[in-house]
């Protein structure tokens, strides 16, 4: 699809997660994430994130310092994928960022909208599903991107999965909201550190 050279170019490399953990998690919009697989190609432009700021967050994996085989790769470089399973049916990709190193932080993908490869994420969600409803979530991605565990720890800087640079997207279309899901986590469930492109039909949470 692309020659090596060129390829190597496009793909966000580890200076950018080395940025505020809220930058990564703003400038991720836009750019795209590519899966490469035998069966084929699937690429899809991100369009929804979370920030996690690690021990002081009390919403994060790494609250206060914890420490687990799970969020492991959380402590150590940026740029790779953090790979989780939840409710025992589904996983959650998420990516090491951060200035400080070895601080536990990540930005979680929350939605993503098709770019490539739909016909594949289709097979893998069932023929049944809406065009919307395929990627409109951050299990949704996952299944339709083939994200798993066997991912978890993958450095994302280099085939085959890894996300492309792209145009940032301008600040006001960016809508800046509360997280999903992070109630327990007292006044961090207040922090506007969920990022969105505005009116796209995508984002799983208006």
């Amino acid at each position: 699809m692309f020659g090596g050279s060129t390829l190597t170019t496009m793909i966000l490399q580890e200076s950018f997660y080395q940025q505020d953990t809220i930058i990564v998690a703003r400038e991720l919009l836009g750019k795209i994430l590519v899966h490469e697989l035998k069966e084929g190609t699937t690429t899809g432009r991100i369009v929804e994130t979370e920030a996690y700021r690690g021990p002081e967050d009390h919403a994060a994996h790494s609250s206060e310092g914890r420490r687990t085989a799970r969020n492991e790769v959380m402590y150590g470089p940026k740029g790779h994928a953090y790979v989780y399973f939840i409710y025992g049916l589904y996983y959650c990709f998420n990516i090491t960022a951060g200035k400080v190193p070895g601080k536990p932080e990540a930005v979680l993908i929350r939605a993503i909208e098709p770019v490539a490869g739909e016909e594949i994420m289709l097979k893998r969600r069932g023929k049944q599903v809406k065009a919307t409803n395929l990627t409109n979530g951050p299990s949704k991605l996952c299944m339709a991107m083939d994200i798993s565990k066997a991912q978890n720890k993958t450095d994302l800087t280099t085939p085959p999965l890894y996300i492309e640079d792209a145009s940032l997207v301008s600040k006001d279309e960016i809508v800046e909201t509360t997280r999903v899901g992070v109630d327990y986590s007292g006044e961090w469930k207040n922090k506007p550190w969920r990022f969105y492109i505005k009116d796209n039909k995508f984002v799983s949470v208006k």
